[in-house]
């Protein structure tokens, strides 16, 4: 088999076991030969040769109490492509959703039903942010979707920043000058502070003037984006956009508008961040920055399987997107 795809016995082996330090394309080739050669490797048997399982937890966390059909969909979206990464390694996934604080389990390892863990979900929910720190500081492999803490944990996030300068751009080329953006300083979500920060990058280098809007927290997504353009009006200070650091917030954001009768695009733009499907069904469909979900869970899924092997992965970003619709349209593209 190694001479039939031209690499090494060992290379072989590495791709049949789903190594990440193997190249896709020279992965491809392997498989290629195994299949002209009708091999098939043992899995008990590998298993039982490495002391691996086979096996990768997700855990999406959601916040305590939440019904999980209200999680946010970019969760799932994120959960499909890492279950999908993970089979193109040869590995199987075991999810698990999991909010209150006395139901946290996160011990696979210690029970051989899996050989390391990926985290994902609200950062919200801080009691269970702090338990799978922990483990992971008893030295569980675990790989996070971003982080509510400082750099100490092995995470990959979207260009958060970069992702914002896009929106923000792209904005101010369709004609839009009073540009508001509906954030959190305070939140557990650190992506919402990067995004904010690109905004206030980009309108800082047109000679724009920014505007902050803060959402209230204590309220679901929609509300936070309905309660936030209600003040913004309040406020009497114009603006004729809306960058919004969640689709979700985005969503809430369209309602309000609607109900108030702004037009969007006609009177106010809106961009959001997520790149969540609902988004293209809104009214107006929804302007957002998607990250690569396909490339999101390769590289957390990759990530994983270094950290196992002991091997160091300084990947860190995912790249993001523009994907524009109506909601963004400028004055001069209406019709």
């Amino acid at each position: 088999m190694a001479a039939l795809a031209g690499v090494s016995q060992s290379t072989v082996s590495r791709a049949l076991a789903g190594d990440p330090v193997v190249s896709e394309p020279t992965r491809t080739r392997v498989l290629a030969a195994a299949r002209e050669l009708n091999y098939y490797v043992d899995e008990n048997a590998a298993r039982l040769r490495t002391g691996r399982t086979g096996t990768l937890a997700v855990v999406v966390i959601s916040r305590d109490g939440e019904d999980h059909k209200d999680v946010n969909p970019f969760y799932f979206s994120l959960l499909g492509a890492i279950c999908a990464a993970a089979s193109s390694r040869g590995h199987e996934t075991l999810v698990s959703f999991q909010d209150a604080a006395d139901t946290l389990f996160g011990r696979y390892e210690e029970q051989r039903k899996a050989d390391g863990l990926i985290v994902i979900g609200t950062t919200a929910n801080r009691t269970a942010w702090n338990y799978f720190r922990e483990l992971g500081e008893g030295g569980a492999h675990i790989v996070y979707w971003g982080s509510p803490f400082d750099e100490q944990l092995d995470w990959i996030r979207a260009d958060n920043e970069g992702g914002a300068r896009l929106a923000t751009g792209h904005l101010i080329a369709n004609g839009y000058r009073r540009i508001a953006c509906i954030t959190s300083d305070h939140s557990p979500q650190r992506q919402f502070k990067e995004r904010y920060d690109g905004y206030v990058a980009r309108m800082t280098e047109e000679g724009l003037p920014t505007r902050a809007v803060e959402i209230d927290e204590t309220l679901p997504r929609e509300e936070q984006g309905r309660k936030a353009v209600a003040e913004l009006i309040a406020s009497g200070e114009a603006f004729d956009a809306i960058f919004v650091v969640c689709d979700q917030i985005a969503l809430g954001v369209l309602l309000e508008l609607h109900e108030r009768g702004l037009a969007v695009p006609g009177q106010v733009g809106v961009v959001g961040f997520d790149g969540i499907r609902s988004g293209g069904y809104a009214i107006p469909p929804l302007t957002s920055v998607e990250p690569d979900f396909q490339s999101a869970g390769t590289m957390l899924v990759d990530k994983l399987l270094m950290q196992i092997a002991g091997q160091p992965n300084a990947e860190r970003r995912v790249r993001v997107r523009l994907v524009p619709r109506a909601s963004s349209k400028g004055p001069g593209q209406l019709p």
